[in-house]
């Protein structure tokens, strides 16, 4: 299954949802006005919208993702590659290496996920 587009304001809700959840519609809705200064209104609507996706499911006021962090960062990456770098993997990276200063700590790190 592809991993639904998700805009930011949607992102931002996964955020908390993946560090809290299962989590009372009510609890998320407390969360959200505390850390993205939302109304109830606005986090239901976005639950909602969520739901409707299929990148969370909203049971007996009990929220929990349907999709992880990972699967949407990796769904993200893979759109913005197309985009922007015709899907090719060393033009990205080219990109990025030529727009980072990487320490040696960095480059092994790197390194060592490509060996594998």
């Amino acid at each position: 299954m592809d991993c639904p587009r998700i805009f930011e304001s949607e992102y931002r809700l996964c955020l908390i949802l993946w560090e809290h959840e299962p989590i009372k519609s009510t609890n998320l809705a407390k969360l959200c006005a505390e850390q993205l200064g939302w109304s109830k209104t606005t986090t239901y609507t976005v639950i909602k919208r969520l739901q409707d996706k299929g990148v969370l499911k909203n049971e007996n006021t009990i929220v929990s993702s349907l999709v992880t962090k990972e699967e949407v960062q990796q769904s993200e990456m893979k759109e913005m590659m197309e985009k922007r770098f015709g899907g090719s993997l060393p033009a990205f990276i080219a990109v990025f290496c030529k727009s980072q200063s990487l320490s040696q700590e960095e480059i092994d790190e790197i390194n060592r996920i490509i060996g594998r």
